[in-house]
């Protein structure tokens, strides 16, 4: 997230679904969004199949198995864990474990995990929350002194920053390139 985007300031002279895209953007970025969405999105194939039918005219397969509740639950479960992940980031390396050991036990249980459509959702969402750490909030005074700070360590020679020699300009000319001013005469 861009700390100098403004994202409340701009209501006024845009659009609302401007206003409402830079909203969203703003509480995404402060919270693990894909982890929270690739989770909710494996819960929901693991616990869909067991219960689906397919009809081919007449005829009608049903992919029912006898562990129909324990895919629910294993569904449940994970979508559970994805709205979590959105409004409780505090607990993202629970929920990231909790949902790749799930993703793990659908496997066996839930036709093969949602045909592993739901087991290979559940497990990215359950890495990505575990990868995920919050940003540390920008202070404005700091990110103001940051520049200035910057600056007087490049002209003092920060120690492991190379910088420019001492006799790189001393032969400067007027017909020659240098680093000052980058002037260059050609004749």
């Amino acid at each position: 997230m861009n700390p100098q985007a403004p994202v409340y300031e701009r209501a006024a002279d845009d659009a609302w679904l401007t206003v409402l895209y830079y909203r969203f953007h703003a509480w995404s970025g402060r919270r693990p969004f894909w982890a929270g969405l690739f989770t909710l999105l494996g819960g929901v194939p693991i616990a869909y199949f067991p219960y689906a039918d397919l009809r081919l005219g007449n005829l009608t397969l049903a992919m029912a198995t006898t562990a129909g509740s324990g895919s629910l639950i294993i569904g449940i479960l994970l979508i559970t864990l994805g709205l979590a992940l959105w409004f409780q980031q505090a607990i993202r390396t629970f929920a990231g474990v909790a949902a790749i050991l799930l993703a793990l036990v659908s496997l066996p249980v839930s036709n093969l995990g949602g045909f592993f459509m739901g087991f290979t959702l559940s497990m990215v969402g359950g890495a990505l929350a575990l990868a995920w750490a919050p940003g540390a909030p920008v202070d404005e005074t700091a990110a103001a002194a940051g520049g200035a700070v910057r600056t007087e360590a490049m002209a003092g020679g920060a120690p492991g920053v190379p910088a420019p020699r001492d006799t790189e300009t001393a032969y400067a000319s007027e017909k020659t390139a240098h680093a000052d001013g980058g002037r260059n005469s050609a004749g």
